[in-house]
């Protein structure tokens, strides 16, 4: 059984947005508001966490983390990993350095970023990393088989993560045909939608659920979602029956 927790389910701005004064933002439902994307896997006692973006202390402390095997990073950008300081907490712990797993071209964007965890002499308490590469063959974790999925955001290629029926992308735009095939006879799909009508570099509503209704998964759960989407309870009613709006905190399970 696999267990998923959607710490974040927001855009790079989160719900509500800085300074923005719109129904959404100032609705009162739990559910509307939104720390940036991430998300737990829970797997034979094994626990992932996919993307540590700027609110993943406070995502840890809600959800009362005590564990943390591995980080899987789907792509650079800072909503993904401008968290990654704190995984000097779990250091602390295990006195054993973070797992990272990453393609090379994040890995080489966290050694710039977090210089001083890689400094030849570090400051006392640094983060301590260690760095996987991975591209897109599939790989293990403590036991864990994690298959990746290319897709793209605009024109950066950026991965997504299948672990048994279950699979997790965002920030997506576009996923080839041969990446599909990887996609079909899902027990649960989780996928970005960003807001109604085109965006630029990741699905729309429309597209996403255009692109569930072609993949067929038993579930599907839309993240990544912005003030643009109407609140909660007014939009989940009118969802296909398989289709639901992810929301902070809420707890999924898989085959």
């Amino acid at each position: 059984m696999i267990k998923l927790t959607f710490l974040g389910t927001g855009t790079s701005q989160g719900v509500p947005v800085i300074a923005c004064s719109c129904e959404v933002c100032r609705s009162t439902d739990a559910r509307d508001k939104r720390l940036r994307t991430s998300a737990l896997l829970e797997v034979n006692g094994k626990v992932l966490l996919i993307d540590a973006g700027p609110d993943f202390r406070q995502q840890l402390l809600q959800a009362e983390v005590k564990r943390l095997d591995a980080i899987l990073l789907t792509h650079e950008h800072k909503d993904h990993t401008a968290g990654l300081d704190d995984v000097r907490a779990f250091n602390h712990i295990t006195g054993q350095p973070m797992d990272i797993y990453a393609e090379v071209r994040v890995l080489d964007a966290l050694k710039k970023d977090y210089n001083y965890v890689f400094a030849e002499y570090k400051y006392p308490g640094s983060p301590e990393m260690c760095l996987h590469p991975i591209d897109e063959h599939p790989f293990e974790i403590a036991g864990i088989c994690v298959e990746p999925v290319r897709v793209w955001h605009y024109r950066m290629p950026i991965l997504g993560f299948k672990v048994g029926r279950l699979a997790y992308i965002t920030d997506a735009k576009t996923i080839a045909a041969d990446e599909r095939e990887k996609l079909k006879n899902l027990d649960v799909m989780v996928l970005n939608a960003v807001k109604h009508g085109a965006h630029l570099s990741h699905f729309s509503l429309e597209e996403a659920l255009a692109f569930i209704d072609e993949m067929k998964p038993r579930r599907a759960y839309i993240t990544h979602i912005s003030h643009r989407i109407e609140k909660y309870a007014e939009l989940q009613f009118r969802l296909p029956k398989n289709v639901f709006l992810a929301y902070d905190g809420l707890v999924v399970e898989s085959e």
